[in-house]
């Protein structure tokens, strides 16, 4: 019989609210039974009243969360021991769910309840069958990225009243997402009925933690994000969220500054690093940047945009932290053409795109190479 709880697969299973002075109140009875009898049949009225207790409310931070599946597994494992002694074992394990919290300093994630966060992934294989389309996200702007991908790097790298820029903020997926989370988040957006709608898509977002959302209409590689922060009396940001354009794959407008627009990828890349250049002035040292990016195939060379512009950050001083790969099955492009390009493919000896990158950089205090 193993000793501990299996890591959970990622789910979006929703938590529930359990008074901590109850909880513990709870387990402290069934450390004070003397058999192992009588712990399994306590087990069941234990049971009975925690899954019965309502969800947890977004940003509660007065209640123990902690999803139901998890719960049950504990108590599975306590009623199962062969022990009495096995059996305190895991009733003090659980008891330690409602202590101090430990963190590592970055994020608000409780060390101690590692365990309890199966909604956090932590594997380099991201394969998420469906984007979340609940509350106010959208999938209809084209090249949007999936709100888990800003979720996820918000949870790991932020703390609730952490501060967020979004240099390509386009349909506000970001922002959304810091506002759910109790993040501040700053967007800059090239096209304004774009970023117009974004504002009209967070008016209909709760704002329970009273955070500054906001997205602005101009050019990222010169907006002052500085200026920005500073205005809500902040001196940095925490995290820094980038998806450019896949340079040309999808054009998005005919301003100049669009890095859609970019005659190359050489000057693509070079764009981009301006824009990386200025955002990371308004980034902590320790603070951490995400880019999301896939490759391009065209005139039958497949280019590794993505790794091309993985080096222009760290040519800006930033330190690779990991790389995720993340499926994705149709892009609005392909929807239609699902079997066009799988001829395509059989005919011209390459593979269709079913995946795209999500670098995760730290800022160093180094100077950027030259």
């Amino acid at each position: 019989m193993s000793l501990d709880l299996p890591s959970p697969e990622p789910t979006d299973e929703p938590r529930i609210a359990l008074d901590p002075a109850r909880f513990e109140e709870r387990l402290q009875a069934l450390l004070a039974l003397e058999t192992i009898g009588e712990v399994r049949s306590a087990i069941p009225q234990v049971r009975e009243e925690w899954l019965a207790s309502e969800r947890a409310a977004e940003g509660d931070e007065k209640t123990l969360s902690l999803p139901p599946g998890f719960l049950g597994q504990a108590l599975d494992q306590i009623s199962q021991a062969l022990t009495i002694e096995r059996a305190r074992y895991y009733i003090e394990r659980l008891r330690r769910l409602a202590g101090e919290p430990r963190t590592n300093g970055v994020n608000d994630i409780d060390l101690n309840r590692w365990k309890t966060y199966a909604d956090i992934r932590t594997d380099s294989l991201w394969q998420i069958e469906r984007r979340d389309t609940s509350g106010a996200h959208t999938a209809g702007y084209w090249g949007n990225f999936i709100p888990q991908i800003p979720n996820q790097m918000m949870q790991r790298y932020t703390r609730k009243g952490g501060w967020v820029l979004d240099a390509f903020a386009g349909s506000g997926t970001s922002l959304i997402e810091a506002r759910r989370l109790g993040r501040n988040c700053i967007g800059v957006e090239l096209q304004e009925h774009v970023a117009q709608g974004s504002r009209e898509r967070l008016d209909r977002v709760p704002n329970h933690s009273s955070v500054a959302t906001e997205i602005h209409t101009a050019d990222s590689s010169t907006f002052d994000f500085v200026a920005a922060l500073r205005r809500h009396g902040q001196p940095k940001a925490d995290l820094a969220l980038l998806h450019p354009p896949y340079h040309d794959i999808i054009k998005f407008s005919d301003d100049p500054h669009d890095l859609s627009n970019c005659e190359s990828i050489p000057s693509f890349l070079d764009r981009l690093g301006q824009v990386v250049e200025n955002v990371s002035l308004a980034l902590e040292e320790g603070g951490f940047l995400v880019l999301v990016i896939g490759d391009k195939y065209a005139r039958g060379e497949w280019h590794p945009l993505g790794f091309q512009a993985m080096q222009v950050v760290q040519q800006q001083g930033f330190m690779l932290k990991s790389i995720v790969v993340k499926n994705f099955e149709e892009t609005t492009g392909k929807r239609a053409q699902k079997e066009l390009w799988r001829y395509r493919a059989l005919a011209g000896g390459f593979f269709v795109f079913k995946h795209e990158y999500i670098f995760v950089f730290e800022k160093r205090g180094q100077e950027p190479q030259a």
